[in-house]
């Protein structure tokens, strides 16, 4: 799996063996000395990426880096990479959603493996955003009497129930389901439930009552 991997170290010959080991392994890596030098140069692109970061940097700790990236909302996944594991920092850095914490001497198949699994993720929550974003845009395709309709029809109301809230007849609202289905590009009614919940328009639950 392509990807690129930042390297966070200040140690210079740890920074220029893992380098190695990962282009040969056929990653783009790009190596910082510290923190403030990642924040400075953060990469953007569309490329799998994660961070590769000491827990103790000079400056702002491994830590304390991670807590920074997720309030600017950076999604890069972290796997840790220490030579001095505690139990506190390695159950606060997990906890705050790093992918993994490794101890130094490192394997490359135990690093290689952590990365796969970092980029996998990512690669999966990124697809997740952009099918959600899809949705939200067919979503908003609907006209103001539509979204109406289409906001009954998730909720399991008949037709008959539709025209009758709305004060409109059930030939009427047997059209607009038909455009609803359409814009939203669906062909059955657990469809369209489905988009409503991953939207988190509904309970999934009020759907099954």
């Amino acid at each position: 799996m392509p990807g690129l991997v930042l390297v966070v170290d200040d140690d210079a010959s740890f920074r220029t063996a893992i380098e190695r080991r990962l282009r040969l392994a056929g990653y783009d890596v790009a190596t910082y000395s510290s923190a403030a030098e990642l924040l400075g140069r953060l990469p953007s692109g569309e490329q799998p990426a994660c961070v590769l970061l000491d827990v103790k940097i000079p400056g702002l700790s491994g830590p304390d880096l991670q807590s920074r990236l997720i309030e600017i909302g950076s999604t890069l996944p972290i796997v840790f990479v220490t030579g001095y594991a505690d139990t506190a920092t390695t159950v606060r850095t997990i906890k705050a959603g790093a992918e993994d914490f490794l101890t130094k001497p490192v394997s490359s198949e135990q690093l290689i493996d952590a990365i796969e699994r970092a980029m996998s993720r990512q690669i999966a929550a990124q697809n997740q955003r952009s099918t959600l974003d899809a949705f939200r845009a067919l979503l908003s395709s609907l006209t103001p009497r539509e979204r109406q309709v289409f906001d009954l029809i998730v909720l399991g109301k008949i037709n008959k129930q539709i025209a009758h809230e709305l004060g409109t007849t059930e030939r009427t609202i047997k059209a607009h389901r038909h455009q609803v289905m359409e814009k939203m590009r669906v062909h059955s009614f657990a469809e369209l439930v489905s988009i409503a919940e991953r939207l988190g328009l509904i309970d999934p639950s009020a759907s099954k009552n």
